[in-house]
């Protein structure tokens, strides 16, 4: 029997998640010898008549969803499935049970139907770092992150290593005055983007009140992995760019949508955790119906701190180049912590949210960076259906901050840094190489999510000091 869609239990009434989420595992794990004729005339049966099949080992939890409730309250609470929608891994040898396991309880949501776990995987808050999921018409804000939007941001430049040799000092300069990093302050000078102007801060009383705030942190960055860095990169033949296969100096910036999307993210959780109550071990992961007004207001909310993570990265390239009198001959940029509606194979639309992990739709060009001292690869995706269309976000990280931070002294860190020829400007030891996975193994891992268009060596390196 072949799988049956979303579009049609619709048809046949069953329009609440839990009953669809229910059928289709019941249905292809149970009944899977039965046609699909079969199946229809049962599934139609269960809904007029639930009563009587509400004893049924498998079939009563169907039924239990057209079960008329007394007195329904402003909330729901729903409980977590014990068959999951299909879940694919890549590089599981790099992934520790305990990130597995988190990314197998985010699948038991009856909302979701698809999930993927990247290679970069590592636990996180609600979902893990490098996971990612489908689901129907909901959006779980927790599944995206609190730095909604992050970012990479590559800009391309015609010059060659001898630029390093003769202007090095004055890139550093140049690191130090137009960039900003950390949770507080802003830069020397206010930049402006039209960004900044646009509508949506006026559609809900929240984004009014952000408004300021995105205007003073405009073209900053934030803290832990985010960075801004000059380095060279080597295009490969036959590059998408259409440029010439050589090396050429690079900027590269890693950084999201600062304190508007953290404030969205955070707003927006708590209002999905009051309406869906949950088991407590997901209970972040708690979700805003689209179709409602919370969940509209959320998507809104959503795609203002992607376009304002954009026009940071925006802002920071267009000072520096000219601060340096360079112009960039290409730009490439790629975000993750978002939720995007996208058609599946079978035709129907899923709301896929990738935290820590990057669209990779056949033809779709990204950046994925290793760390401070490592190569990152531009790259171009291949669509693999089953992995989301999805790629990792970077390395991904090997150790904690703390243990990081336990684990390498600051002596240790400036013996790493000389060995690669980088410069550090800032930076702690909690973002030392050692912390992060081998970014080569992690590529190796996904070769068939994506194929490497060019490969990028940091020089000069900007982060937060703390």
């Amino acid at each position: 029997m072949r799988i049956i869609k979303t579009k049609e239990l619709n048809k046949l009434g069953y329009t609440n998640d839990k009953a669809r989420s229910l059928v289709i595992n019941i249905i292809s794990k149970h009944f899977k010898y039965h046609s699909t004729a079969q199946v229809t005339e049962l599934l139609i049966n269960i809904k007029n008549d639930p009563e009587a099949y509400i004893n049924n080992e498998h079939l009563g939890k169907i039924a239990s969803t057209f079960i008329e409730r007394i007195a329904e309250p402003d909330f729901k609470s729903f409980t977590l499935l014990e068959q999951t929608g299909p879940l694919k891994t890549i590089g599981g040898k790099q992934i520790d049970e305990g990130t597995i396991k988190q990314m197998e309880l985010a699948m038991s949501l009856p909302v979701v139907t698809q999930g993927a776990l990247m290679p970069d995987a590592h636990t996180g808050y609600g979902l893990p770092i490098g996971g990612v999921l489908a689901t129907s018409n909901q959006v779980i804000p927790y599944a995206i992150g609190v730095d909604i939007g992050c970012r990479m941001s590559l800009s391309i430049i015609d010059e060659s290593d001898s630029f390093f040799k003769r202007y090095s000092h004055q890139m550093k300069v140049a690191l130090r005055d137009h960039t900003h990093f950390g949770m507080e302050g802003t830069l020397n000078v206010q930049h402006y983007h039209e960004i900044i102007d646009s509508p949506l801060f006026n559609e809900t009383e929240l984004l009014r009140k952000l408004q300021g705030k995105a205007a003073r942190q405009l073209g900053t960055s934030g803290g832990g992995n985010h960075f801004v860095e000059f380095g060279e990169i080597e295009l490969y033949e036959n590059n998408s760019l259409h440029l010439p296969a050589k090396k050429y100096v690079a900027l590269l910036s890693h950084s999201g949508s600062r304190g508007l999307g953290a404030n969205i993210a955070n707003y927006y959780t708590k209002i999905a955790m009051d309406r869906c109550k949950l088991p407590a071990a997901v209970q972040k992961l708690a979700w805003l119906d689209l179709n409602t007004e919370a969940g509209q207001e959320y998507w809104i909310a959503m795609n203002l701190a992607g376009d304002y993570a954009k026009a940071c990265h925006d802002t920071i390239h267009r000072s520096l180049l000219k601060s340096l009198g360079l112009e960039a001959l290409s730009n490439i940029e790629n975000h993750h912590n978002f939720a995007w509606k996208e058609q599946m194979p079978d035709g129907t639309h899923q709301i896929v949210h990738r935290k820590g992990a990057t669209p990779a739709h056949a033809g779709e060009m990204g950046i994925i960076p290793g760390s401070m001292t490592t190569a990152a690869y531009l790259v171009m995706g291949k669509g693999n259906a089953n992995a989301l269309s999805s790629a990792s976000h970077g390395a991904g990280r090997a150790m904690s901050r703390m243990k990081a931070k336990q684990n390498t002294t600051a002596s240790a860190l400036r013996q790493l840094l000389a060995k690669a020829g980088v410069t550090l400007i800032g930076g702690s030891v909690e973002e030392n190489p050692l912390a992060y996975k081998d970014i080569d193994m992690v590529m190796n891992a996904q070769k068939e999510l994506v194929g490497v268009q060019g490969k990028f060596l940091p020089r000069i390196v900007r982060m937060n000091k703390d």
